[in-house]
């Protein structure tokens, strides 16, 4: 028999367990960083409690920021999503135009461009 020359059962068996070998190692790597990423974590809970444990309460908290103050007839924030201001600026002035509304009546939360 020539060295060379494999039958179709030796190949397909062959075949088989090198592939039960790559997913088994694969399944045993994936349980390693696993069981380490658990370690980690519980590690960093851990350290972040003993600090939270070594620092002394704040005596009072601090009065949250005023609320800042809005331009007259605003109706509050408007949200742009991979647009320019000025195109939103554009497509607000369209919208009253068209409803035929003063744009200080108009409430605009965000604008996104659709591509």
């Amino acid at each position: 028999m020539d060295v060379g020359k494999l039958g179709l059962g030796t190949a397909l068996l062959d075949a088989i367990l090198g592939y039960m070998v790559v997913f088994i190692g694969l399944a045993l790597l994936m349980c390693v960083i696993t069981i380490v990423g658990k370690v980690m974590v519980s590690r960093a809970k851990s350290e972040t409690a003993a600090k939270a444990a070594a620092t002394p309460a704040p005596a009072a908290p601090k009065p949250a920021a005023a609320p800042k103050k809005l331009a007259p007839g605003s109706a509050g924030e408007l949200k742009l999503y991979d647009t320019d201001p000025r195109d939103a600026a554009m497509i607000m002035a369209i919208v009253a135009h068209k409803l035929q509304k003063p744009l200080n009546e108009l409430r605009f939360k965000s604008i996104k461009e659709v591509k």
